[in-house]
């Protein structure tokens, strides 16, 4: 029986491509990994080759999960917030049937000026089960605290008014769709805790009037 001969690698050679190894490795973490995971690129081959592109930087004020982080300045929001209080009772006029005919859609673009440690209102028009796209968006990404909601819209003058929140929260961004649960007034309440003013543009686009 034939033995068979294993090919038995020289000291050197091991050596060689042990260091040939890690030489690719630092190169790939310089190149690739660093400007793509981390934004450093001391080199500037990252950029040259692309891989500055994929990194992606962590929003200020979030979480590695994206969520936003709260701070002294933007506490946690409890759920006594929303809405009316419970010695205001909810109008009748709240539970009327929709009309047969909505108002006529119409697209919008505006801006709200939130004065510096301030707050301020900016609401539309709408009929019960009226239709409505909506984003808004600081012109610096400065983050608000802001209350959307709908007032009813009520035969007599009261001196409580009845509301709904829609959502509250802080934030410089929002973006959604909207159907009115009553005929009223429905908007946004923002507050500027800031010592500047703060621009809100926003973009409109359904049944509704300003």
């Amino acid at each position: 029986m034939s033995e068979m001969n294993h090919p038995v690698l020289e000291k050197s050679k091991i050596i060689k491509a042990t260091v040939i190894s890690l030489i690719v490795g630092v190169l790939l973490l310089v190149v690739a990994v660093l400007p793509a995971e981390y934004g450093m690129d001391p080199t500037g081959a990252g950029k040259l080759l692309g891989f500055s592109k994929l990194y992606v930087p962590e929003a200020a004020g979030t979480n590695t999960l994206g969520a936003m982080v709260p701070s002294a300045s933007n506490p946690t929001i409890k759920l006594e917030k929303a809405g009316s209080g419970p010695n205001v009772e909810r109008p009748a006029e709240a539970d009327n049937p929709p009309p047969t005919t909505q108002l006529k859609s119409r697209e919008d673009e505006t801006k709200v000026i939130v004065p510096a440690g301030k707050g301020i209102e900016f609401k539309i028009n709408m009929l019960k089960y009226g239709k409505m796209k909506y984003e808004w968006t600081t012109a610096n990404g400065e983050v608000l605290y802001f209350d959307f909601h709908g007032e009813v819209k009520q035969e007599k003058e009261v001196k409580e008014v009845y509301f709904e929140s829609y959502t509250i929260a802080n934030s410089n961004n929002m973006v959604g769709t909207f159907l009115a649960p009553y005929e009223g007034r429905h908007g946004w309440f923002f507050r500027n805790t800031s010592n500047e003013d703060v621009i809100v543009n926003f973009r409109l686009k359904g049944q509704y009037a300003l």
